[in-house]
């Protein structure tokens, strides 16, 4: 049984939010984090500010999702972190099969 903390009831506000995927490099190592200011979290990483994906070199995104609220983006990160692998490159693949960086992509 999945235990869920209680999130407090900002949570539910109206807001984007996004769930993003970084990589290293195609088929390198992966993060996968979530973000209510995507232009300013991918300068973070691209920076190598933020601890591992700076000690790894993850800077390229390389798959993006929206969200209407911070709930729904967080369940997803949470789920999207239990994914196998190999579902993970599927999933990246499917949207972005040459692992493109897509922040030049990203509006501020």
């Amino acid at each position: 049984m999945l235990l869920r903390r209680q999130e407090p009831s900002w949570y539910l506000l109206p807001m984007v939010a996004h769930v993003y995927i970084l990589a290293s490099k195609k088929d390198g190592a992966l993060y996968i984090g979530v973000t209510t200011q995507l232009a300013q979290r991918m300068e973070q990483h691209a920076a190598g500010v933020i601890g591992h994906t700076a000690r790894y070199n993850i800077r390229h995104l390389v798959h993006l999702e929206e969200f209407e609220n911070l709930q729904d983006a967080r369940e997803r990160e949470w789920r999207l972190k239990k994914w196998k692998r190999a579902w993970k490159v599927e999933l990246i693949e499917a949207g972005n099969p040459d692992w493109r960086d897509l922040r030049s992509e990203i509006r501020a």
